[in-house]
């Protein structure tokens, strides 16, 4: 699911960077939001430990005799598979079923695209204010999602390069095809400058709703150039190799566990027992493992994973709900 994200975005960027492309801001706009809808259910995959019935959607079924049954079954496509939770109710699984933070504008953000891409047939290729809206939604959604997959799985998306070509490589600013835009668009618009008001006076982050690129041509100097080094290190792919490995061990966070055992126990509470308790285990590797901020420097700060058997361990101290 994770490398399925990963295709569809690295193609939204592939598409929206060739030269001459007519369906540019429509078809970045879909695959950026398939991209996303992959990744929110990778984690919800992660967390459930890969338990596939996690992202099925159920429902109780009618009743010959009226009514609908107490038992859940799965609901199933036209095609008779089962059918899979909404972007919105993966991301609704992750930060309320399981407690993982993400920031309101990382969904705003998600939200805005998809209206984007909502209303692509409408789109105007012609126009610019449509198309430099897409190029700053779509270029804060890349940082976004740049910066909760490394929080999330680790240092996957190194080879990669991610940005969005700036549009003065290929677009002229100085004249624009006069005001094409027909009602729908329009209200499209209004509606991006709405949510954009709500984080006027934020400040730059490594999460945003919109970020617009300024490009500006010098002349470089001679020697003035950034030196670059560049290495075939055999070792570069097994340490990011073993990184998605101890990701996949240690899916949880503080956080994360901490909403596991309040949904688990009746008598749980976050106090001193309860972090002694915790702190007493992180010295166990089966339980725990201290992920270091930056992995070169011994030094730096770490935060804590766990792994989901260490809720054996809490068994013994609490009350499961019944």
């Amino acid at each position: 699911m994770l490398d399925k994200s990963i295709a569809a975005m690295i193609s939204a960027i592939e598409i929206y960077n060739k030269p001459d492309f007519n369906y540019r801001e429509e078809t970045f706009s879909v695959l950026c939001i398939n991209a996303w809808e992959l990744l929110l259910k990778a984690k919800v995959l992660q967390l459930a430990r890969n338990q596939v019935t996690s992202l099925y959607v159920w429902e109780h079924r009618q009743l010959k005799k009226g009514g609908k049954s107490k038992k859940r079954y799965i609901k199933n496509n036209r095609a008779g598979n089962p059918m899979s939770v909404s972007l919105y109710e993966a991301h609704r699984i992750i930060t309320e079923d399981y407690g993982v933070k993400i920031g309101g504008v990382v969904k705003d953000n998600i939200t805005t695209l998809a209206e984007i891409r909502d209303n692509s047939i409408h789109f105007i290729n012609d126009d610019l204010s449509l198309a430099i809206k897409v190029q700053e939604i779509g270029t804060a959604s890349l940082q976004n999602y740049l910066h909760l997959i490394q929080e999330w799985f680790g240092p996957v998306l190194d080879k990669y390069n991610f940005y969005l070509m700036p549009m003065a490589f290929f677009r002229g600013f100085d004249s624009v095809n006069g005001e094409t835009l027909n009602a729908s668009e329009k209200n499209l618009l209004k509606y991006i400058k709405t949510v954009e008001k709500d984080y006027d006076n934020d400040d730059l982050s490594d999460y945003n709703l919109s970020l617009r690129i300024d490009v500006n041509f010098k002349k470089v100097k001679s020697g003035s150039a950034i030196p670059v080094q560049i290495t075939n290190d055999a070792k570069a792919p097994v340490v990011r190799l073993a990184e998605e490995e101890i990701m996949d061990k240690y899916p949880w966070d503080y956080d994360v566990l901490t909403t596991r055992l309040k949904k688990r126990y009746s008598d749980f509470k976050a106090n001193n027992d309860y972090h002694q308790i915790r702190k007493s285990l992180e010295s166990n590797e089966k339980y725990c493992h201290q992920r270091l901020y930056n992995p070169s420097n011994p030094k730096s700060g770490s935060k804590s994973y766990f792994n989901p058997n260490i809720l054996k361990e809490f068994d013994a101290h609490y009350t499961k709900q019944s």
